[in-house]
């Protein structure tokens, strides 16, 4: 136990790069997607609530930038597991150090990274190949009337996609830019 995951903190407090140790032989491979007990090094003691598994035909095509307010906000740990992407974590924790900062990795099925992402944080991602599919562990069940998104290319963010973006969804393209005023997600 405790030798199939290696956690790598990023600058975001919470924010963390999940490698995944693969075991293989002749017949193929196994990589555990995640474990209970290793998890809580992390903090994540409470169960996985909602599994989600997306898939986006269109290299260039952003989801995102998606979160939840209080009280149903969500620890999400994601993972590629078909193609490639660019994912982005974005801390809109009130009073946190690296406010409206974000973490972006790759994640594909060959380099068996998921970004392990706290509560408080907006999430989203950018295909770098064709057909891409990811897997969304989640703590909270979703709640249309606490959901919410930032703007993917809200200047305050300063998130530099790799390509032209290609494809976003309706909802995702009319998300508000950030007022001056907003403090953030409140998060116990």
């Amino acid at each position: 136990m405790g030798d199939r995951f290696t956690f790598h903190p990023t600058d975001l407090a919470g924010c963390s790069v999940v490698r995944r140790q693969v075991l293989g032989d002749e017949r193929g491979f196994l990589s555990r997607l995640f474990c209970t007990q290793e998890f809580a090094a992390l903090g994540l003691n409470c169960p996985i609530a909602q599994i989600n598994h997306t898939y986006t035909a269109q290299k260039g095509a952003v989801r995102g930038m998606h979160f939840q307010h209080p009280p149903y906000t969500e620890t999400k740990l994601v993972t590629c597991i078909r193609g490639e992407v660019f994912d982005v974590a974005v801390d809109l924790r009130q009073g946190s150090a690296s406010f409206l900062q974000h973490h972006r990795e790759i994640l594909s099925a060959e380099n068996q990274t998921a970004l392990y992402i706290p509560d408080g944080f907006a999430h989203g991602f950018q295909t770098l190949t064709d057909d891409c599919e990811l897997l969304y562990l989640h703590t909270a069940v979703y709640n249309p009337e606490a959901e919410d998104g930032l703007h993917a290319q809200d200047p305050q963010l300063g998130i530099q996609w790799p390509l032209p973006i290609t494809e976003m969804s309706e909802r995702d393209r009319h998300h508000a830019l950030l007022e001056n005023d907003f403090t953030g997600v409140a998060v116990s």
